[in-house]
């Protein structure tokens, strides 16, 4: 029996979870689904400008685990400008940095924003 896959960790969630071509040829639009923890390793290694190695630490993964899950958002991107498929962002295996774990980048401008996010979706109001 395989061992079973181990959450990654995020630092936030996308502000906006869908892209797609402004013109739509076909009347079903293709759809491409990348997931969070592919999009955490795209936004650390190209954005944030972090090494494979450190990217994999922060997501409390293997460097060759991140490399992988880099390699397949990649393809899939892509994938998506080429062909003119939509990109939705959206599930994985993943758990949300709450930002009180000691070096984990979580100081990025949108740890508040996802916090909040989270609360109103747990039907708490932020003030």
């Amino acid at each position: 029996m395989p061992r079973p896959c181990k959450r990654r960790r995020i630092c936030c969630l996308p502000e906006c979870s869908r892209f797609g071509p402004v013109e739509q040829n076909a009347a079903e639009p293709q759809v491409i689904t990348m997931t969070l923890d592919e999009f955490e390793t795209v936004r650390l290694i190209d954005l944030e400008g972090l090494k494979q190695e450190e990217c994999a630490e922060q997501m409390q993964i293997a460097r060759t685990t991140a490399q992988a899950v880099y390699n397949s958002a990649r393809t899939k991107l892509a994938e998506c400008l080429v062909r003119g498929k939509e990109l939705h962002i959206e599930g994985g295996n993943y758990e949300l940095c709450d930002g009180t774990i000691p070096r984990c980048g979580c100081g990025c401008r949108c740890r508040k924003r996802c916090r909040q996010e989270n609360n109103i979706q747990k039907g708490d109001q932020i003030v």
